[in-house]
């Protein structure tokens, strides 16, 4: 499964405390969002997309994922059974980044939320 400590992309992680400070959803819940809206998009990790996991927010799983920890490690496992750890942590992060395209540039709290329905 997932490693207990994971990381993001610099460029991701300036990108989720940008919205932080637009909308206040912390880190680790638009981390969530974004996660499941790539998912649900359609998108695949390759292996060569694979970037370097160099974000300074680094954090225990629980904390990354909450409350959605078995269902999202489920889904990296349906998707990616012959990836583990750190790969599986890539798939993660770039699910992650997928998301966050669309949900980066809101500048408020009401814009944020109307965009998820």
């Amino acid at each position: 499964m997932l490693p207990n400590r994971m990381q993001l992309t610099k460029t991701v992680e300036e990108q989720l405390k940008r919205l932080k400070s637009n909308t206040d959803i912390t880190p680790n819940v638009s981390a969530r969002i974004a996660f499941f809206r790539s998912v649900e998009s359609g998108f695949t990790f390759t292996e060569s997309d694979e970037k370097k996991l160099d974000g300074s927010l680094v954090l225990d799983k629980i904390t990354w994922l909450g409350e959605t920890q078995l269902i999202t490690e489920q889904v990296l496992k349906l998707k990616y059974p012959e990836l583990e750890g750190k790969a599986l942590q890539s798939a993660w992060a770039a699910h992650v980044e997928d998301g966050i395209a669309a949900l980066r540039n809101h500048k408020s709290l009401s814009e944020f939320s109307k965009s998820l329905i």
